[in-house]
């Protein structure tokens, strides 16, 4: 293998382990696609399926070579795996177009954002929505994206899941004002549609930055677009919701989306569960339930 392509290799393998996606580049069964429904906006879409990888400090031998090779990263990510996780391949890591900003601020994402025309969605939008809260939380809520009410205002979660969204961060024992809200991309999609994946890729760097300004110790994603994009994979929600990541410094945790709570209530209790792990972590007794 010539040098450069070695670098480019152990480039991208640094940067999956960054992202706590260490083993995913192992041997494993080839996947397949398969309809799935997910709770949090995403449904009929294929998702790959594939067998658990084996652990990235256990060395793999080939049944060609008879040789045994060590993977590069030993990374565990998943502090109870629960199922296997399989990213996205394809493309370059959101990690490599949004490298950290030395004293980068909200501000200034704020300002270098601008009055952005960088995709379609600028087209029909009434107001950019930035986010919203403490700059400093210890907690920050991410959707996928602005509504009507969102749009309007120019404030995420404020219509009828904003409002379900400030119950449930009051149970926690916090205020809206303590965590920090917004979402994967800035500008309302037509017709509250799933952000497309050109328009993920071009307003996420500005997330990313965002997070890095803030420094939270949880990312809690709130339906599958955010997870997904955050965690770069295309499994359906439920088979990690609940589930604990390393991501970037702080952990991440991908429960549903308050507008799926508010057409599905059954599932409460499932997001309370997660929520519970969240104040755990956080220290945050909540309130009496």
């Amino acid at each position: 293998m010539d040098p450069a392509t070695r670098a480019k290799i152990e480039a991208r393998l640094r940067s999956s382990d960054e992202l706590g996606l260490g083993p995913y580049y192992l041997d494993r069964a080839p996947f397949h696609t398969a309809p799935t429904e997910t709770p949090g906006g995403i449904s009929s879409r294929p998702e790959f399926v594939a067998s658990v990888a084996p652990s990235a400090a256990t060395p793999v031998a080939s049944a060609a070579t008879g040789r045994v090779r060590v993977p590069v990263f030993a990374s565990a990510t998943k502090a109870t795996p629960a199922a296997p996780f399989v990213p996205v391949a394809a493309g370059p890591s959101l990690f490599e177009a949004a490298e950290r900003i030395e004293g980068d601020t909200l501000e200034k994402i704020r300002a270098d954002i601008g009055d952005c025309t960088r995709c379609r969605l600028h087209k029909a939008r009434t107001n950019i929505v930035f986010g919203v809260g403490n700059p400093k939380a210890e907690l920050v809520f991410i959707g996928e994206g602005p509504g009507r009410d969102e749009d309007a205002q120019g404030e995420p979660f404020v219509g009828r899941a904003g409002k379900l969204l400030t119950q449930m961060i009051e149970a926690m024992g916090l205020r809206r004002d303590d965590v920090y809200i917004c979402n994967v991309v800035k500008c309302r999609p037509p017709e509250n549609r799933l952000p497309e994946k050109d328009e993920i890729a071009t307003c996420s760097p500005f997330l990313l930055r965002q997070l890095a300004a803030i420094g939270p110790k949880v990312v809690c994603c709130l339906g599958a677009c955010a997870a997904q994009t955050l965690l770069q994979t295309n499994q359906g929600i439920s088979r990690f919701r609940g589930e604990w990541f390393d991501f970037r410094g702080s952990k991440l945790i991908a429960t549903y989306h308050p507008a799926y709570l508010l057409r599905n209530p059954s599932a409460k209790g499932e997001v309370w569960k997660d929520l519970q792990k969240v104040m755990a972590v956080l220290g945050h007794a909540g309130k009496r339930r």
